[in-house]
């Protein structure tokens, strides 16, 4: 029998106005032992297959991950928010449009991490004031299992393409997280709604889920474009398209998205100039510009060469020869991988008659 307490009607209000799901919560000295162990043979096996690419803070943090009171042995309760992000419209339509760059979802705005932390913050101090207990926050950053723990919370269950999938959200929900030292009453863990269906394993262009529920990141276009460094694998450059930053093809097609709804959150609204924009004013870009432009998004994480690399392969796989001209000054460049792009973007439209 759980004797924990509940959390306030203070905190519970004020959660709900700053614009998270109900709380979830995990009891971590009942962590259901079979959820955590089946997390971590997961873990394991996906790091043994090398699918975890140059990602090598995960294999370095592997212990710590087991149990999140291996973070903070204090911890008696996790709780788990969710922060929807839904867009207005499917971004599958977005591929379409191949002259212009495909910009992940959830980077079309400002940082999610700055928006949660602050408000995870204020939560985590009305709990310790409510509650008399220590505190402590995460967002997305910290050697944690949160899709697991969120699943066992009860805030939605991992699909088959290895992310969280809420009935209430689909798939646009960010994880947020509150460690108490505090015992609280446990929610009911979510079941799996997946069923048959395959619609996020089919869809990916590169093939990067060996089987459901895993995920290959060398094959991964998010990983890809994001944390790769150096020169993609030329057998992957046309199955990229469009896709400048991260990729939503497997969270856009889950049917459980019928049951989403566009994010509130004005912070979360996409920017307009972050909506497909041209490749051909992303190309013209130099460093400095592109530190403006991104000021505040996460996309300036990556850096000016691995966004620029990422940008010429979009052109190349444009089908457009006008974009040819945004091209060539890279043909030069002083960074190779930037020089080797440019070359495949002009012979891929080449293909199509341009003079190269």
């Amino acid at each position: 029998m759980n004797t924990g307490a509940t959390l306030s009607r203070s905190v519970r209000e004020r959660i709900e106005k700053l614009g998270f799901t109900p709380p979830y919560i995990v009891d971590l000295n009942t962590y259901n032992e079979n959820a955590a162990k089946k997390a971590m043979q997961g873990l394991k096996a996906y790091i043994d297959a090398g699918h975890h690419a140059s990602m090598t803070w995960i294999e370095d943090t592997f212990t710590r991950r087991s149990h999140p009171q291996h973070l903070w042995e204090e911890a008696n309760s996790a709780i788990m928010f969710g922060f929807n992000y839904g867009p207005q419209t499917s971004p599958l339509e977005d591929l379409k449009q191949t002259d212009k760059g495909n910009i992940s979802v959830y980077a079309r705005h400002r940082d999610y991490h700055d928006i949660m932390k602050g408000r995870l913050k204020e939560i985590a101090g009305l709990i310790a004031r409510d509650h008399e207990c220590s505190v402590k926050i995460f967002v997305d950053t910290a050697p944690l299992m949160e899709k697991p723990l969120a699943a066992q919370a009860g805030l939605g269950w991992q699909g088959k393409h290895t992310n969280l999938v809420s009935r209430d959200y689909g798939s646009w929900l960010f994880i947020g997280t509150i460690f108490t030292s505090k015992t609280l009453v446990s929610t009911r863990p979510e079941v799996d709604h997946c069923g048959s269906c395959r619609a996020c394993l089919d869809i990916c262009p590169t093939h990067a889920f060996p089987a459901p529920y895993k995920l290959d990141a060398r094959r991964c276009i998010s990983y890809l474009t994001i944390e790769h460094k150096g020169p993609i694998a030329e057998e992957l450059r046309p199955a990229l398209g469009n896709h400048i930053y991260g990729c939503d093809d497997c969270l856009a097609v889950c049917p459980w998205n019928k049951f989403a709804q566009t994010t509130a959150e004005i912070k979360l609204a996409a920017r307009e100039d972050l909506s497909l924009p041209k490749l051909s004013d992303l190309a013209n870009l130099d460093e400095a510009g592109f530190r403006k432009k991104f000021a505040g998004s996460p996309i300036k994480r990556i850096g000016f060469p691995r966004f620029m690399r990422n940008i010429l392969y979009a052109i190349g796989n444009s089908q457009s020869g006008e974009l040819s001209a945004s091209v060539i000054p890279y043909l030069d460049s002083d960074d190779e991988t930037l020089q080797d792009a440019a070359h495949w973007a002009l012979s891929a439209l080449g293909a199509l008659g341009v003079d190269t």
